[in-house]
């Protein structure tokens, strides 16, 4: 991360509760916030794709080995959610999960990798089963590695 980007203002998330458990998760490190109702969340920031600027939301996440899973299911809406659009245009990404923070690179999983890691996620979060019914779309998994 450049001396810039530190000093760079992180928009965060416009939803109210998802800015109010970011602030939490931030102000303690992830000691309150680092679990959402017992899912495990980690904080990740994309650079808008659009605006340029610093964008940061909380995500459940899994884990395959060192890598970090996301799922970009946006509730199950016909739309990908604006991270998930972010990181497709700039894949750098940072990521905190707990007191921990460091930079990593965001990609879509391949239809082989998915077919592996979504019953991962489904684990993890088992609603995430009902929001792909819900919706026409496939959704993505991401993986994140660190840089």
């Amino acid at each position: 991360m450049t001396a810039a980007e530190q000093d760079e203002t992180i928009e965060d998330s416009p939803v109210g509760w998802v800015a109010s458990h970011i602030r939490r998760y931030v102000e303690t490190d992830g000691a309150d916030g680092g679990k959402y109702h017992g899912y495990p969340a980690l904080l990740l920031t994309t650079r808008g794709r659009r605006s340029g600027r610093l964008h940061r939301t909380a995500l459940i996440y899994g884990r395959d080995g060192d890598s970090y899973l996301l799922a970009a299911s946006a509730g199950g809406a016909a739309k990908h959610p604006a991270w998930y659009l972010n990181l497709n245009a700039d894949p750098a990404v940072k990521i905190q999960v707990d007191a921990e923070r460091f930079t990593g690179r965001a990609r879509t999983a391949t239809a082989e990798e998915r077919a592996r890691l979504w019953p991962v996620m489904t684990a993890v979060f088992p609603t995430y089963a009902r929001y792909q019914k819900d919706t026409d779309r496939e959704i993505p998994v991401v993986i994140v590695e660190r840089v």
